[in-house]
């Protein structure tokens, strides 16, 4: 009858051992990183898939995944009413965008007799095309808010 191979034994072999531990990190880190490009998209939007920043795809509403580090979904909200507020600021609000960082100057309006009267006033807007501010801007704040200037 052969003898049990004890433990003791049998030397150990750190090129292995480092390179196991260094197989064991990668896998673990790669399944995480695959794990986290699930993203959900509510149901008043519709999602913009960008590959490298450029435009890729339009993705419906629901669960979807985007290849991490390699796509980006951007939610743009298409059938809800967005506003941009001129003279004041709505506090808590929801879009970044909507209040007025400069109320004094944007509230400020000459008349035709050059007088000066204070108006505060708000834009009304619904997105109809999720695609244009990656095709026809740069960035897609800078759609709405430069207009204010």
């Amino acid at each position: 009858m052969p003898r049990p191979i004890v433990a003791e034994s049998l030397p150990i072999k750190p090129v292995r051992l480092i390179l196991g531990l260094i197989a064991c990190f990668g896998l673990v880190f790669t399944f995480l990183t695959l794990l986290l490009g699930f993203t959900t998209i509510p149901a008043n939007s519709i999602g913009v898939k960008t590959r490298f920043g450029a435009y890729h795809d339009l993705v419906d509403p629901g669960l979807t995944y985007a290849i991490p580090y390699i796509d980006e979904i951007h939610i743009v909200p298409t059938q809800r009413l967005l506003k941009l507020e001129f003279g004041f600021s709505t506090q808590n609000s929801t879009n970044v965008y909507q209040g007025d960082s400069e109320p004094g100057e944007t509230e400020t309006m000459i008349t035709g007799d050059l007088n000066t009267a204070l108006v505060p006033w708000v834009v009304q807007y619904r997105i109809t095309d999720p695609i244009a501010p990656w095709t026809k801007s740069s960035r897609l704040g800078d759609t709405t808010s430069n207009h204010r200037r």
